[in-house]
Protein backbone atom coordinates (compact mmCIF):
# COMPACT_ATOMS: atom_id res chain seq x y z
CA UNK A 1 0.00 0.00 0.00
CA UNK A 2 2.07 2.87 0.97
CA UNK A 3 5.54 2.83 2.18
CA UNK A 4 6.87 5.59 4.85
CA UNK A 5 10.87 6.32 4.16
CA UNK A 6 13.28 5.63 6.83
CA UNK A 7 15.42 7.79 8.34
CA UNK A 8 16.94 10.15 5.29
CA UNK A 9 14.94 8.27 2.64
CA UNK A 10 12.06 9.67 1.07
CA UNK A 11 9.21 8.32 -1.71
CA UNK A 12 7.88 9.41 -5.22
CA UNK A 13 5.30 7.98 -7.34
CA UNK A 14 4.14 8.51 -10.55
CA UNK A 15 0.91 9.42 -12.40
CA UNK A 16 -1.70 12.57 -12.84
CA UNK A 17 -4.20 14.02 -10.87
CA UNK A 18 -6.79 17.15 -11.15
CA UNK A 19 -10.65 17.40 -9.59
CA UNK A 20 -13.72 18.98 -10.21
CA UNK A 21 -14.09 19.85 -7.02
CA UNK A 22 -14.97 23.52 -5.49
CA UNK A 23 -12.62 22.97 -2.56
CA UNK A 24 -9.78 20.87 -4.63
CA UNK A 25 -6.27 23.04 -5.84
CA UNK A 26 -4.00 20.21 -8.31
CA UNK A 27 -0.78 21.40 -9.96
CA UNK A 28 0.64 18.55 -12.57
CA UNK A 29 4.27 18.52 -13.72
CA UNK A 30 5.06 16.33 -16.66
CA UNK A 31 8.79 16.14 -17.47
CA UNK A 32 10.91 13.59 -20.03
CA UNK A 33 14.29 13.77 -21.61
CA UNK A 34 17.11 16.36 -20.47
CA UNK A 35 17.73 16.43 -24.86
CA UNK A 36 18.29 20.18 -26.17
CA UNK A 37 14.48 22.11 -26.62
CA UNK A 38 10.72 21.23 -26.60
CA UNK A 39 8.74 20.79 -29.37
CA UNK A 40 5.49 22.51 -29.46
CA UNK A 41 2.30 20.27 -30.68
CA UNK A 42 -1.36 21.57 -29.83
CA UNK A 43 -2.56 19.91 -26.92
CA UNK A 44 -6.31 18.14 -28.00
CA UNK A 45 -9.09 16.64 -26.33
CA UNK A 46 -11.46 13.44 -26.30
CA UNK A 47 -14.60 13.77 -25.57
CA UNK A 48 -16.31 10.43 -24.18
CA UNK A 49 -20.07 10.46 -22.69
CA UNK A 50 -19.26 7.54 -19.69
CA UNK A 51 -23.10 6.70 -19.97
CA UNK A 52 -21.89 4.71 -23.42
CA UNK A 53 -19.52 2.65 -24.76
CA UNK A 54 -18.89 4.43 -27.99
CA UNK A 55 -15.85 7.31 -28.58
CA UNK A 56 -16.05 10.20 -30.27
CA UNK A 57 -13.29 9.89 -32.69
CA UNK A 58 -13.96 13.34 -33.62
CA UNK A 59 -12.23 13.79 -29.99
CA UNK A 60 -8.89 11.79 -30.92
CA UNK A 61 -8.11 14.50 -33.11
CA UNK A 62 -8.33 16.84 -30.19
CA UNK A 63 -6.40 14.72 -27.66
CA UNK A 64 -5.80 17.48 -25.34
CA UNK A 65 -2.21 17.54 -23.80
CA UNK A 66 -1.05 14.71 -25.70
CA UNK A 67 2.79 16.73 -26.40
CA UNK A 68 4.29 17.99 -23.20
CA UNK A 69 3.24 21.69 -22.88
CA UNK A 70 2.80 23.25 -19.57
CA UNK A 71 -0.66 24.61 -18.33
CA UNK A 72 -1.98 25.30 -15.01
CA UNK A 73 -5.29 24.72 -14.66
CA UNK A 74 -7.62 25.93 -12.42
CA UNK A 75 -11.30 25.12 -11.69
CA UNK A 76 -14.24 27.27 -10.70
CA UNK A 77 -17.72 26.06 -10.44
CA UNK A 78 -16.97 23.16 -12.93
CA UNK A 79 -16.00 24.88 -15.71
CA UNK A 80 -11.66 24.60 -16.06
CA UNK A 81 -9.44 27.20 -17.17
CA UNK A 82 -5.31 26.90 -18.30
CA UNK A 83 -2.25 29.27 -17.50
CA UNK A 84 0.63 28.69 -19.77
CA UNK A 85 3.95 27.15 -17.63
CA UNK A 86 6.23 29.05 -20.37
CA UNK A 87 4.19 32.49 -19.70
CA UNK A 88 4.65 31.67 -15.82
CA UNK A 89 8.45 31.21 -15.98
CA UNK A 90 8.50 34.67 -17.70
CA UNK A 91 7.21 36.33 -14.26
CA UNK A 92 4.68 39.43 -13.76
CA UNK A 93 1.12 39.47 -12.74
CA UNK A 94 0.07 36.63 -14.84
CA UNK A 95 3.20 34.49 -12.71
CA UNK A 96 1.84 35.82 -9.59
CA UNK A 97 -1.53 35.34 -9.90
CA UNK A 98 -0.43 31.02 -10.77
CA UNK A 99 2.18 31.70 -7.11
CA UNK A 100 -1.06 32.33 -5.44
CA UNK A 101 -3.04 29.73 -6.40
CA UNK A 102 -0.06 27.04 -5.28
CA UNK A 103 0.45 29.09 -2.19
CA UNK A 104 -3.15 28.44 -0.83
CA UNK A 105 -2.99 24.90 -1.73
CA UNK A 106 -3.23 22.41 1.69
CA UNK A 107 -0.84 20.00 0.22
CA UNK A 108 0.54 18.90 -2.91
CA UNK A 109 1.36 14.99 -4.40
CA UNK A 110 3.09 14.31 -7.66
CA UNK A 111 1.89 11.58 -10.09
CA UNK A 112 4.67 10.01 -12.26
CA UNK A 113 4.02 6.89 -14.48
CA UNK A 114 5.39 4.10 -16.73
CA UNK A 115 9.28 4.13 -15.84
CA UNK A 116 10.12 1.25 -17.54
CA UNK A 117 13.59 0.63 -15.36
CA UNK A 118 15.49 -2.14 -17.92
CA UNK A 119 13.97 -0.65 -20.91
CA UNK A 120 17.41 0.32 -23.35
CA UNK A 121 16.17 0.41 -27.03
CA UNK A 122 15.90 2.81 -29.82
CA UNK A 123 12.86 5.10 -27.74
CA UNK A 124 15.01 5.97 -24.72
CA UNK A 125 18.71 4.28 -24.17
CA UNK A 126 18.67 6.05 -20.57
CA UNK A 127 15.38 5.69 -18.99
CA UNK A 128 17.29 5.85 -15.47
CA UNK A 129 18.54 9.66 -16.90
CA UNK A 130 14.82 10.53 -18.00
CA UNK A 131 13.38 9.42 -14.35
CA UNK A 132 16.25 11.22 -12.55
CA UNK A 133 15.20 14.80 -14.72
CA UNK A 134 11.82 13.92 -13.03
CA UNK A 135 12.94 13.48 -9.51
CA UNK A 136 14.96 17.22 -10.28
CA UNK A 137 12.01 18.46 -11.33
CA UNK A 138 10.22 17.74 -8.40
CA UNK A 139 12.82 18.53 -5.87
CA UNK A 140 12.42 21.92 -7.56
CA UNK A 141 9.15 22.55 -7.36
CA UNK A 142 7.92 25.50 -4.87
CA UNK A 143 5.06 23.55 -3.57
CA UNK A 144 7.17 20.32 -1.76
CA UNK A 145 4.85 17.37 -2.30
CA UNK A 146 3.37 15.74 0.79
CA UNK A 147 2.99 12.49 -1.47
CA UNK A 148 3.80 10.58 -4.68
CA UNK A 149 1.89 8.22 -6.67
CA UNK A 150 3.15 5.76 -8.98
CA UNK A 151 0.47 4.39 -11.26
CA UNK A 152 2.87 1.61 -12.73
CA UNK A 153 5.08 -0.11 -15.19
CA UNK A 154 8.06 0.71 -12.70
CA UNK A 155 9.89 -1.92 -14.07
CA UNK A 156 10.10 -3.32 -17.77
CA UNK A 157 10.71 -6.80 -17.25
CA UNK A 158 9.70 -7.40 -13.80
CA UNK A 159 13.36 -8.03 -12.26
CA UNK A 160 14.84 -7.52 -9.15
CA UNK A 161 17.65 -5.33 -10.90
CA UNK A 162 14.95 -3.26 -12.03
CA UNK A 163 12.98 -2.60 -8.87
CA UNK A 164 16.61 -2.45 -6.86
CA UNK A 165 17.36 0.63 -9.00
CA UNK A 166 14.18 2.37 -9.23
CA UNK A 167 14.08 2.04 -5.07
CA UNK A 168 17.94 4.07 -5.51
CA UNK A 169 16.84 6.84 -7.31
CA UNK A 170 13.26 7.46 -5.48
CA UNK A 171 15.49 7.95 -2.38
CA UNK A 172 16.92 11.21 -3.35
CA UNK A 173 13.02 12.51 -3.95
CA UNK A 174 12.00 14.91 -1.25
CA UNK A 175 8.40 13.44 -0.26
CA UNK A 176 7.36 12.54 2.21
CA UNK A 177 5.37 9.09 1.73
CA UNK A 178 5.01 7.14 -1.69
CA UNK A 179 2.29 4.76 -3.12
CA UNK A 180 2.55 2.27 -6.14
CA UNK A 181 0.18 -0.04 -8.26
CA UNK A 182 1.16 -2.13 -10.45
CA UNK A 183 1.52 -1.86 -14.77
CA UNK A 184 1.28 -4.98 -16.68
CA UNK A 185 5.00 -4.75 -16.97
CA UNK A 186 5.88 -5.24 -13.16
CA UNK A 187 3.50 -8.43 -13.28
CA UNK A 188 5.09 -10.40 -15.69
CA UNK A 189 6.86 -13.36 -13.40
CA UNK A 190 4.96 -14.21 -10.89
CA UNK A 191 1.69 -12.57 -11.21
CA UNK A 192 2.76 -9.77 -9.39
CA UNK A 193 4.01 -11.26 -5.93
CA UNK A 194 7.39 -9.74 -6.26
CA UNK A 195 5.69 -6.55 -6.60
CA UNK A 196 3.03 -6.94 -4.26
CA UNK A 197 6.27 -7.98 -1.65
CA UNK A 198 8.03 -4.93 -2.12
CA UNK A 199 4.99 -2.02 -2.58
CA UNK A 200 2.08 -3.43 -1.47
CA UNK A 201 2.29 -4.77 1.76
CA UNK A 202 -0.99 -4.65 3.68
CA UNK A 203 -3.10 -4.26 0.18
CA UNK A 204 -6.29 -6.14 -0.11
CA UNK A 205 -6.45 -9.35 -2.81
CA UNK A 206 -4.17 -8.65 -5.24
CA UNK A 207 -2.49 -5.13 -4.14
CA UNK A 208 -5.67 -2.48 -4.00
CA UNK A 209 -5.95 -0.45 -1.03
CA UNK A 210 -7.30 3.01 -0.02
CA UNK A 211 -5.83 5.54 2.35
CA UNK A 212 -7.00 9.47 3.37
CA UNK A 213 -4.78 12.04 3.46
CA UNK A 214 -6.04 15.66 4.80
CA UNK A 215 -9.31 15.15 3.59
CA UNK A 216 -9.10 13.57 0.90
CA UNK A 217 -9.57 10.01 0.01
CA UNK A 218 -7.21 7.65 -2.34
CA UNK A 219 -8.13 4.59 -3.94
CA UNK A 220 -5.38 2.61 -5.41
CA UNK A 221 -6.87 -0.25 -7.92
CA UNK A 222 -5.33 -3.04 -9.95
CA UNK A 223 -6.56 -3.70 -13.94
CA UNK A 224 -3.33 -5.55 -15.27
CA UNK A 225 -3.80 -9.41 -14.07
CA UNK A 226 -5.94 -12.19 -15.70
CA UNK A 227 -5.70 -9.59 -19.52
CA UNK A 228 -7.76 -11.82 -21.79
CA UNK A 229 -6.49 -11.55 -25.65
CA UNK A 230 -7.81 -8.94 -27.37
CA UNK A 231 -8.91 -7.30 -24.64
CA UNK A 232 -8.35 -4.29 -21.78
CA UNK A 233 -7.48 -3.91 -18.23
CA UNK A 234 -9.97 -5.88 -15.80
CA UNK A 235 -10.59 -5.29 -11.78
CA UNK A 236 -12.88 -8.36 -11.55
CA UNK A 237 -15.83 -8.80 -8.95
CA UNK A 238 -13.91 -9.27 -5.92
CA UNK A 239 -12.14 -5.44 -6.52
CA UNK A 240 -15.28 -4.20 -7.15
CA UNK A 241 -16.89 -5.56 -4.12
CA UNK A 242 -14.48 -4.05 -1.96
CA UNK A 243 -14.69 -0.62 -3.59
CA UNK A 244 -18.56 -0.69 -3.30
CA UNK A 245 -17.56 -1.55 0.69
CA UNK A 246 -14.31 1.40 1.10
CA UNK A 247 -16.68 4.32 -0.23
CA UNK A 248 -20.01 3.60 1.26
CA UNK A 249 -19.28 5.24 4.40
CA UNK A 250 -17.94 8.11 3.31
CA UNK A 251 -19.89 11.67 2.79
CA UNK A 252 -20.62 12.79 -0.76
CA UNK A 253 -18.79 15.77 0.01
CA UNK A 254 -15.30 13.78 0.12
CA UNK A 255 -12.85 14.82 -2.48
CA UNK A 256 -11.35 11.10 -3.80
CA UNK A 257 -8.58 10.43 -6.30
CA UNK A 258 -8.79 6.69 -7.67
CA UNK A 259 -5.45 5.56 -9.61
CA UNK A 260 -4.78 2.76 -11.64
CA UNK A 261 -2.22 1.62 -14.51
CA UNK A 262 -4.81 0.93 -17.40
CA UNK A 263 -7.11 4.04 -17.95
CA UNK A 264 -10.24 3.29 -16.14
CA UNK A 265 -12.57 4.82 -19.16
CA UNK A 266 -12.29 3.86 -22.59
CA UNK A 267 -9.27 5.79 -24.70
CA UNK A 268 -9.09 3.05 -27.47
CA UNK A 269 -10.73 0.12 -26.97
CA UNK A 270 -9.01 -0.96 -30.40
CA UNK A 271 -5.74 -1.02 -28.86
CA UNK A 272 -6.86 -2.22 -24.90
CA UNK A 273 -6.53 1.05 -23.71
CA UNK A 274 -9.58 0.98 -21.29
CA UNK A 275 -10.86 -1.28 -18.50
CA UNK A 276 -13.62 -4.08 -19.21
CA UNK A 277 -15.46 -2.96 -16.06
CA UNK A 278 -14.33 0.40 -15.42
CA UNK A 279 -18.15 2.19 -15.82
CA UNK A 280 -18.92 0.24 -12.98
CA UNK A 281 -16.18 1.15 -10.58
CA UNK A 282 -17.11 4.93 -11.64
CA UNK A 283 -20.59 4.33 -11.48
CA UNK A 284 -19.62 3.67 -7.33
CA UNK A 285 -17.75 7.43 -7.22
CA UNK A 286 -20.57 9.21 -9.13
CA UNK A 287 -22.50 10.45 -5.57
CA UNK A 288 -19.14 12.42 -4.78
CA UNK A 289 -18.83 15.65 -5.83
CA UNK A 290 -14.85 15.44 -6.60
CA UNK A 291 -13.40 12.60 -8.42
CA UNK A 292 -10.03 12.94 -9.63
CA UNK A 293 -8.77 9.77 -12.40
CA UNK A 294 -5.59 9.05 -12.69
CA UNK A 295 -3.95 6.44 -15.13
CA UNK A 296 -0.60 5.70 -17.11
CA UNK A 297 -0.01 2.83 -19.84
CA UNK A 298 -0.88 5.18 -22.64
CA UNK A 299 2.19 7.06 -22.48
CA UNK A 300 0.87 10.79 -23.46
CA UNK A 301 -1.38 12.81 -21.25
CA UNK A 302 -5.11 12.76 -22.30
CA UNK A 303 -8.23 14.83 -20.00
CA UNK A 304 -11.27 15.07 -19.79
CA UNK A 305 -14.02 16.32 -17.92
CA UNK A 306 -17.48 14.28 -17.45
CA UNK A 307 -19.81 16.16 -14.68
CA UNK A 308 -17.86 15.71 -11.17
CA UNK A 309 -15.06 13.70 -12.59
CA UNK A 310 -11.91 14.84 -13.79
CA UNK A 311 -9.44 12.00 -16.26
CA UNK A 312 -6.05 11.97 -16.73
CA UNK A 313 -3.54 9.87 -18.16
CA UNK A 314 -0.03 10.31 -17.61
CA UNK A 315 2.95 10.83 -19.89
CA UNK A 316 6.13 8.50 -19.18
CA UNK A 317 9.13 9.09 -18.15
CA UNK A 318 10.46 6.67 -20.52
CA UNK A 319 9.51 6.58 -24.32
CA UNK A 320 6.05 8.13 -25.91
CA UNK A 321 3.71 6.11 -27.72
CA UNK A 322 1.72 6.88 -30.94
CA UNK A 323 -1.44 8.72 -30.38
CA UNK A 324 -4.59 6.52 -30.55
CA UNK A 325 -5.06 5.10 -33.54
CA UNK A 326 -2.42 6.78 -35.27
CA UNK A 327 0.13 4.49 -35.58
CA UNK A 328 0.66 0.76 -36.83
CA UNK A 329 -0.57 0.23 -32.69
CA UNK A 330 1.23 0.36 -29.32
CA UNK A 331 4.48 0.63 -28.76
CA UNK A 332 7.53 2.48 -27.90
CA UNK A 333 7.75 5.21 -30.44
CA UNK A 334 11.12 7.12 -31.85
CA UNK A 335 11.18 10.45 -32.05
CA UNK A 336 13.82 13.04 -32.61
CA UNK A 337 15.92 13.72 -29.69
CA UNK A 338 14.77 17.39 -30.06
CA UNK A 339 11.49 16.25 -29.61
CA UNK A 340 11.64 13.27 -26.61
CA UNK A 341 11.71 15.86 -23.79
CA UNK A 342 8.13 17.53 -24.94
CA UNK A 343 7.50 13.75 -25.02
CA UNK A 344 7.55 12.42 -21.18
CA UNK A 345 6.67 13.72 -18.04
CA UNK A 346 5.30 14.21 -14.63
CA UNK A 347 2.28 15.55 -12.82
CA UNK A 348 2.06 17.08 -9.15
CA UNK A 349 -1.34 18.35 -7.82
CA UNK A 350 -2.51 20.65 -4.87
CA UNK A 351 -4.84 20.26 -2.52
CA UNK A 352 -6.80 23.57 -1.13
CA UNK A 353 -9.19 23.22 1.79
CA UNK A 354 -10.53 26.56 2.17
CA UNK A 355 -10.75 27.61 -2.39
CA UNK A 356 -13.18 27.46 -4.51
CA UNK A 357 -10.64 26.96 -7.24
CA UNK A 358 -8.70 23.52 -8.89
CA UNK A 359 -5.41 24.20 -10.55
CA UNK A 360 -3.51 21.79 -12.37
CA UNK A 361 0.01 22.34 -13.78
CA UNK A 362 1.91 20.19 -16.10
CA UNK A 363 6.06 20.39 -16.86
CA UNK A 364 7.59 18.44 -19.54
CA UNK A 365 11.34 18.42 -19.39
CA UNK A 366 11.22 21.11 -22.41
CA UNK A 367 11.86 24.88 -21.74
CA UNK A 368 8.76 25.91 -23.57
CA UNK A 369 10.79 28.40 -25.43
CA UNK A 370 9.41 27.41 -29.20
CA UNK A 371 5.78 28.12 -28.69
CA UNK A 372 4.09 28.47 -31.32
CA UNK A 373 2.15 32.42 -31.50
CA UNK A 374 -1.31 30.41 -32.73
CA UNK A 375 -2.93 28.02 -30.20
CA UNK A 376 -7.15 26.79 -31.02
CA UNK A 377 -9.52 26.82 -28.75
CA UNK A 378 -11.83 23.55 -30.08
CA UNK A 379 -15.96 24.61 -29.74
CA UNK A 380 -17.03 20.83 -28.75
CA UNK A 381 -19.68 19.77 -26.83
CA UNK A 382 -21.17 23.23 -25.66
CA UNK A 383 -17.94 23.89 -24.56
CA UNK A 384 -14.84 26.04 -25.35
CA UNK A 385 -11.31 24.00 -24.74
CA UNK A 386 -9.09 24.93 -22.79
CA UNK A 387 -11.52 27.09 -21.02
CA UNK A 388 -8.71 29.16 -20.30
CA UNK A 389 -5.89 29.60 -22.47
CA UNK A 390 -2.72 32.07 -22.55
CA UNK A 391 -0.78 33.14 -25.40
CA UNK A 392 2.03 36.20 -25.65
CA UNK A 393 1.25 39.55 -27.40
CA UNK A 394 1.00 39.44 -30.48
CA UNK A 395 -0.01 36.03 -30.44
CA UNK A 396 -3.29 34.88 -32.31
CA UNK A 397 -5.90 32.05 -31.05
CA UNK A 398 -8.49 30.08 -33.59
CA UNK A 399 -11.42 28.85 -32.63
CA UNK A 400 -12.76 25.83 -34.50
CA UNK A 401 -16.32 24.57 -34.35
CA UNK A 402 -16.91 21.32 -33.95
CA UNK A 403 -20.47 21.14 -32.56
CA UNK A 404 -23.34 20.16 -35.24
CA UNK A 405 -24.85 23.00 -34.18
CA UNK A 406 -23.98 26.41 -34.66
CA UNK A 407 -21.70 29.03 -31.71
CA UNK A 408 -20.75 32.47 -31.72
CA UNK A 409 -17.08 33.78 -29.88
CA UNK A 410 -17.93 37.27 -28.33
CA UNK A 411 -15.57 39.25 -26.25
CA UNK A 412 -17.54 40.56 -23.06
CA UNK A 413 -15.78 44.08 -23.40
CA UNK A 414 -16.41 43.51 -27.24
CA UNK A 415 -13.24 43.46 -28.56
CA UNK A 416 -13.89 40.55 -30.77
CA UNK A 417 -16.91 39.13 -32.14
CA UNK A 418 -16.80 36.01 -34.59
CA UNK A 419 -19.93 35.61 -37.13
CA UNK A 420 -22.38 32.65 -36.41
CA UNK A 421 -19.48 29.54 -36.51
CA UNK A 422 -21.43 26.35 -38.36
CA UNK A 423 -19.23 22.85 -38.34
CA UNK A 424 -15.93 22.86 -38.94
CA UNK A 425 -16.05 27.14 -39.07
CA UNK A 426 -13.75 28.92 -37.54
CA UNK A 427 -12.75 32.33 -36.07
CA UNK A 428 -9.06 33.93 -35.82
CA UNK A 429 -8.13 36.43 -33.68
CA UNK A 430 -4.85 38.73 -32.59
CA UNK A 431 -4.39 40.27 -28.95
CA UNK A 432 -1.79 42.81 -29.31
CA UNK A 433 -1.99 43.79 -25.64
CA UNK A 434 -1.34 42.31 -22.47
CA UNK A 435 -4.63 41.10 -20.44
CA UNK A 436 -7.10 39.02 -19.54
CA UNK A 437 -10.00 38.76 -22.10
CA UNK A 438 -13.28 36.51 -21.16
CA UNK A 439 -15.72 35.90 -23.29
CA UNK A 440 -18.65 33.44 -23.97
CA UNK A 441 -21.19 32.06 -27.14
CA UNK A 442 -23.71 34.67 -27.61
CA UNK A 443 -26.24 31.62 -28.58
CA UNK A 444 -25.48 29.72 -25.51
CA UNK A 445 -24.30 32.06 -23.06
CA UNK A 446 -23.06 29.24 -19.92
CA UNK A 447 -20.46 28.42 -22.63
CA UNK A 448 -17.48 30.62 -21.28
CA UNK A 449 -13.82 30.79 -21.72
CA UNK A 450 -10.63 33.66 -21.44
CA UNK A 451 -7.92 34.45 -23.21
CA UNK A 452 -4.38 35.63 -21.23
CA UNK A 453 -2.06 37.40 -22.72
CA UNK A 454 1.34 38.61 -21.24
Amino acid sequence: MGWRPTSGQSFLNYSWTSWNNPRVRGIWFSESRFLAERVNQMKDEIIKLLTTDDIDRRGFLKCMAWAGTGLLFTIAGGVPRSYNLSDVSRGGAYADEARRALQEASFSFVQISDSHIGFGKEANKDVLGTLGQAISKINGAEARPDLLIHTGDLSHLSKDSEFDALDQLLLGVKTTDRFFVPGEHDVLVDNGKNFRDRYGKNTNGDGWYSFDHKGVHFIGLVNVLNLKPGGMGALGNAQLEWLAKDVKGLSSSTPIVVFAHVPLWEVYPEWGWGTDDGAQALSLLKRFGSVTVLNGHIHQSIQKIEGNMTFHTAMSTAFPQPKPGMGKGPGPMVVPATELRGLLGLTTVQYAVHNSHLAVIDYSLGDGSDQSTTQKVSIDNFTFAPAMISIPRGGRIQWINHDDIPHTVVANDKLFKSSVLDTNDHFEFQFDTAGSYPYFCSLHPHMTGTVVVS
